[in-house]
């Protein structure tokens, strides 16, 4: 009987451990931006279990811009991004499934993977004075080319349209 229920317990941990998703930022290509969501948090003997949601977000993937609706089964609470915070995703099934690498807050370089389907969009989701609107993703992509901003690049913060400071710089005194 115990032999049995070592044997038991080292296939289910080989198989967490085969169906594990990896933590490590590099392995996640794309970048997340989530403007909202909305949970429900289930608890077992008070303790926090899994969390479950919707939401709205645009990914970065392939130089591309498109905004998705998504649901969720976290293990852990999921933050909504802070000003241009993206998060580390990668398509689990292209179009309709994303695994997003999430932090674990208050610990440093600490992640927890969630699965998210995902409804992709033909347009971007654009934020605008706490109202959420859409437009192209040329448009989109063109107002990220005048801000050097490309969170899929490392260009995590966008600058000052250059439109302006050429305009600037090219007054005559």
């Amino acid at each position: 009987m115990r032999l049995s229920r070592l044997i038991c317990s080292s296939i289910l941990l080989s198989a967490s451990l085969l169906s594990a998703e990896s933590k490590n930022p590099a392995d996640y290509p794309f970048r997340l931006h989530i403007f909202n969501r909305s949970e429900t948090d289930f608890y077992h003997n008070r303790v926090e279990e899994e969390t479950k949601g919707e939401g709205r977000a645009n990914l970065f993937a392939n130089n591309d811009v498109r905004g998705i609706d998504f649901s969720y089964e976290c293990s852990e609470k999921l933050k909504a991004s802070f000003g241009y915070e993206t998060y580390p995703a990668k398509w689990k099934k292209p179009n309709q499934e994303l695994v997003v690498l999430m932090p674990v807050f208050g610990k440093p370089n600490a992640y927890f993977t969630c699965d998210f389907k995902t409804q992709v969009k033909d347009y971007a989701y654009v934020s605008h004075n706490g109202s959420l609107s859409s437009e192209s993703p040329a448009d989109f992509k063109d107002w990220m080319k005048k801000r050097d901003y490309d969170p899929e690049h490392g260009k995590n913060v966008p600058t000052k349209a250059k439109a302006a400071a050429a305009a600037t710089a090219s007054k005559p005194e």
